[in-house]
């Protein structure tokens, strides 16, 4: 019996095209070579939480959170945390521990792992912090703080969409997101009218913001009175998503 695989982030774009193209569970099943209760497990886990869709980026950072949640389970018994908050407190740094440690057989932690036992300990009150000479930068910008990387600013969040959008009471509301091939040797970009499943599929040269756009003045040009809205994917390639609202006084979300 083969191990099973985690599903990899092009194979869950598959999905998202599939699943707005109407494929069922078993279609996409047997199109991707996987078990059908794999497609329905992770349809039923990382749906997108505020509406109940599949979008492959959010899938993918579902998957991926819970699996380093997974893994950031300690390894450590309290007894050898006991030691090296001991050896904190004598203002040892954490290569320091982890050397020292290992060296006395005690455990082998290392001092990155040390760095986040101290951050998670300032967040919950504690004041192990204050025995350090001074925090690494990249340990320092972590703490606490937002990560805004692929956040378009000024972008509408899907709650922003029009009421008809959510409740399909009209035509003319697509979703727009870019697909990769199983072997990477091409993209495509999918526009997919949320009423009536009507699919715009175009291949692209490149994954890039100007190809991407280029493909959407085609495509909506080609069938202009389809496109009042269009809801994009937060990947990098959507970014110049403005020039769209521009040329054709539609809204982006």
């Amino acid at each position: 019996m083969n191990r099973y695989q985690h599903l990899t982030a092009d194979e869950r774009h598959q999905i998202t095209a599939m699943r707005r193209l109407h494929y069922s569970q078993a279609e996409i099943a047997k199109e991707l070579s996987r078990s059908p209760s794999t497609i329905s497990r992770e349809l039923k886990r990382n749906v997108t939480r505020h509406d109940g869709w599949y979008r492959a980026e959010k899938a993918h950072s579902y998957a991926t959170a819970r699996r380093s949640s997974r893994r950031r389970r300690s390894w450590f018994s309290p007894d050898q945390w006991q030691q090296v908050e001991a050896l904190l407190k004598r203002k040892w740094c954490p290569e320091q521990v982890s050397y020292t440690l290992k060296e006395q057989g005690v455990c082998s932690i290392s001092h990155e792992t040390i760095y986040r036992y101290i951050l998670k300990d300032k967040k919950a009150g504690g004041n192990l912090y204050r025995f350090m000479r001074i925090m690494p930068k990249k340990h320092r910008k972590r703490y606490n703080s937002k990560d805004s990387r692929g956040v378009l600013r000024g972008k509408r969040h899907i709650s922003e969409r029009p009421a008809e959008v959510e409740l399909r009471q009209e035509t003319g509301h697509s979703e727009g997101d870019t697909v990769i091939g199983v072997d990477k040797r091409f993209s495509i970009l999918t526009l997919v009218e949320r009423r009536s499943g009507f699919a715009i599929i175009t291949r692209l040269k490149a994954r890039t913001t100007l190809e991407v756009n280029a493909a959407a003045v085609q495509a909506i040009s080609e069938h202009r009175k389809m496109f009042k809205t269009i809801t994009f994917d937060n990947g990098t390639e959507f970014h110049d998503y403005k020039q769209l609202e521009t040329k054709f006084t539609i809204r982006a979300c």
